[in-house]
């Protein structure tokens, strides 16, 4: 059993340094960087993450900036007599937070907001939750309430998106439409959400939670975030990766084909750009 004192303090330390990241205004960060990798929903999918660290060669490019969602709750397993493990995945992140504090993000998913607010999401009869309490107190034992309110201090301090100079904005999802006339977006100034903001309809709940990827929609959203771009995660992608529409690509970090994009953050790109930038495990960059 790794040492939960040591593991706590790491993720306690990477949730100070969230809050605390370079560019990062209450629940965004500017990312001054020449290079952005975006990669999609992990759920615990410890295998994608180390190919993604190989690729991502944060060591040899200063200038290149990572962006991680979804970590936790493992959906592709298909092995119900056992817990979840995705609290691995959330401690070697925090480690790598810990190592490069200024260019490392993880950006709040609806499985991380159900963790906060206790909202269950169930998945052939089992509440994902329930599977990830299980695993933690096997793997922390006596420890394990301790590592837990460590994991929801790190959730809690997570950015709800990242902006780019070139005027992508990368978050977990765009809101429905009907919800954006009563979005308050001031939220995303904050650096504490106010609990009627995770509700359902609420702020944070709608970017994390929406499913919409109409053309009026995220042309209304780009006004109001100042965005022209949007790379996001939340849904599942047969091929790894989707192009939503004429403003959003969606990516898929989950098995069978877990998928990045790797794009530049200084120069003017378009929607097309970031489909071409898209790499996929196992497969040659798309053409």
């Amino acid at each position: 059993m790794p040492d939960p004192k040591k593991v706590l303090a790491v993720v306690q330390k990477a949730a100070d340094l969230s809050r605390r990241t370079p560019g990062r205004v209450g629940s965004v960060v500017r990312a001054f960087a020449d290079e952005v990798m975006v990669v999609g929903d992990l759920h615990g999918n410890l295998r994608a993450f180390k190919w993604v660290l190989a690729e991502a060669a944060l060591d040899q490019n200063p200038g290149r900036h990572l962006v991680l969602q979804e970590l936790v709750h493992e959906i592709n397993k298909n092995q119900d007599d056992r817990p979840d493990l995705s609290h691995r995945l959330v401690d070697v992140v925090c480690a790598l937070k810990c190592q490069y504090p200024d260019r490392v993000h993880v950006i709040l998913g609806n499985h991380e907001l159900s963790e906060l607010t206790g909202r269950v999401i169930g998945k052939d009869g089992r509440t994902l939750n329930e599977r990830f309490r299980e695993g933690i107190e096997r793997s922390y034992g006596d420890a394990a309430e301790a590592m837990y309110g460590g994991y929801l201090k790190f959730f809690a301090a997570m950015p709800i998106a990242v902006r780019t100079p070139n005027r992508v904005f990368i978050c977990h999802t765009i809101p429905d439409g009907d919800w954006l006339d009563g979005l308050d977006l001031s939220i995303l100034d904050a650096d504490v959400w106010p609990p009627e903001a995770m509700k359902r309809r609420g702020t944070v709940y709608a970017m994390t939670w929406g499913r919409d990827e109409s053309d009026e929609t995220v042309d209304r959203f780009a006004a109001m975030v100042d965005a022209d771009l949007f790379v996001t995660g939340h849904q599942p992608c047969d091929e790894g990766f989707r192009q939503a529409n004429h403003r959003q690509l969606i990516i898929d970090g989950t098995e069978p084909h877990p998928t990045y994009c790797r794009f530049p953050a200084r120069t003017p790109i378009g929607v097309e750009d970031l489909v071409k930038s898209v790499k996929v495990m196992g497969l040659e960059p798309i053409a």
